[in-house]
């Protein structure tokens, strides 16, 4: 652990180089427009309450909770020369379903303190590790909702009306950074994750947080460079460790770019198995070729102690275009990973540019059949919002089925609720949102997974546009 006087002369300099990188970002400028401000993307202005929402279709009786999404939303005009879509103002927006009816929509921005000084709030309660936007993932835990970021931000605890209740490090048990994708284990109820500071280079920690909310666990493991993990697997065995070649970026941070990483030709990518309640000690590392992922679908074990993971794969990042992912090709590949002879095995699922992937996720670290994926645009990925169509995987018999919204509507992320509990995978539903481009609405489309090309089971109507985001989330009632 750094000393007292380690601390205090990592905090000036870190002070210093933040103000070094706000002088030259509001320096720079561009007469480009940017991609994730404008079209699709230009952020919401106000928050809104809407009630008894209009619905087409047959909403399943068997839905009782939340339907909860969040995404980037700039509350102000962020400098386009420098602006990345990862770092706006987080938003969330939710649906409360309930018998059958929809019985309102909220959105509401997450308050950190430049949120609540942009909107002539006093700050909200909590303590601070770090005040950047918190919009990439909302979950329910504990009985509580959760707004989540990597890199090193505090938790946001939400109230069920989805208003910032407080920056809230799981009430004082998180003392390190948290990341915006936890797994939870279906038999323990635990949270794993793969953690990461933006200001500490040489560890990342893997965290476990109970079924009561609490961190029990943050185990250092050594890295270089700074790698941006932005996610991680879990098996009942293993937590995979994804240290690929897109890490910390001085010069990047200094230029005032809001999300300084940086392709890195200079650090060796490799995946790691860490026994979950192993030290850095206990990993095996094997070497993968470069590349960069967001997201596993999930991962299982084999008989034979192989590990496979199902991963939609960047062959780069961070390399072109500053705005945002800047992949040349993403595909949906399988990894097997082997802890004796520390190889990875990569096979090709589908060579569709796809992100977003979903599972069935009572089936986290289980064999799983089928997996649910956005289709992005074809070619260098500088926009992952674009495409019509989502895509179903069954990765036993190779079989994909489309479903395709039509010309000018757009989809993101879909996420999986099972019809019950003790359903069969795919017995259940997919919900998310579709922007309707011509008449700049959108709808929360409610899918039959079992079904999946055909006609939507029912579609809630929103009478606005809700700009792409990220991940989301059903949270039962219960």
């Amino acid at each position: 652990m750094p000393s007292a006087v380690e601390t205090a002369i990592r905090s000036a300099i870190t002070a210093g180089m933040t103000q070094v990188a706000r002088f030259n970002r509001a320096r720079a400028t561009t007469d480009a427009a940017h991609p994730y401000l404008t079209g699709i993307h230009a952020p919401m202005a106000e928050e809104r309450t809407l009630e008894d929402l209009s619905v087409t279709g047959t909403i399943p009786a068997t839905l009782n909770g939340t339907y909860l999404r969040i995404g980037p939303n700039p509350v102000g005009a962020p400098n386009p020369a420098r602006y990345h879509w990862f770092t706006g103002d987080g938003m969330v927006h939710g649906v409360r379903i309930a018998a059958g009816r929809a019985a309102w929509y909220r959105n509401r921005w997450v308050r950190t303190n430049a949120v609540s000084a942009a909107l002539g709030e006093p700050p909200a309660p909590g303590p601070r590790q770090a005040d950047f936007a918190v919009n990439t993932n909302i979950i329910g835990h504990a009985g509580r909702l959760w707004a989540l970021v990597e890199a090193g931000a505090n938790p946001v605890e939400l109230s069920p009306a989805l208003e910032t209740i407080a920056h809230n490090p799981f009430d004082g048990s998180l003392k390190g950074a948290f990341s915006a994708h936890p797994h939870r284990d279906p038999a323990t109820g635990e949270l794993h994750a793969i953690c990461y500071r933006a200001t500490e280079l040489n560890f990342v920690h893997h965290v476990v947080v109970g079924g009561d909310g609490h961190v029990r666990r943050e185990e250092p493991i050594p890295v270089n460079h700074g790698p941006s993990i932005h996610d991680c697997a879990i098996t009942p065995r293993f937590v995979l460790v994804f240290d690929l070649p897109v890490t910390f970026s001085m010069a990047a941070m200094l230029a005032g770019f809001t999300f300084p990483y940086r392709w890195n030709d200079a650090h060796p990518a490799r995946v790691g198995l860490l026994p979950r309640e192993g030290t850095a000690a206990d990993i095996v590392w094997c070497d993968v070729d470069p590349c960069y992922l967001y997201h596993p679908a999930n991962a299982y074990e084999l008989d034979d102690g192989r590990v496979v993971v199902d991963v939609c794969v960047h062959n780069r990042n961070g390399h072109r275009d500053y705005r945002g992912p800047d992949a040349e090709q993403v595909r949906l590949e399988r990894w097997t990973i082997d802890p004796a002879t520390r190889q990875v095995g990569r096979r090709v699922l589908d060579e569709t540019s796809q992100e977003f992937p979903r599972i069935d996720e009572r089936l986290i670290g289980l064999r799983h059949r089928y997996i649910y994926s956005l289709q992005a645009p074809a070619g260098p990925v500088e926009n992952v919002i674009g495409e019509t169509r989502l895509l179903k995987h069954d990765v036993v018999t190779g079989l994909r089925q489309v479903h395709d919204f039509g010309p000018g509507h757009l989809p993101g992320e879909f996420l999986f609720v099972p019809r019950a509990a003790d359903a069969d995978e795919d017995d259940g539903c997919l919900m998310g949102l579709v922007v309707d481009v011509p008449s700049d609405t959108t709808r929360l489309v409610i899918l039959n997974a079992c079904d999946f090309e055909g006609d939507p089971v029912a579609s809630i109507l929103l009478p606005h546009r809700v700009p792409p985001g990220f991940h989301g989330n059903w949270v039962p009632a219960a």
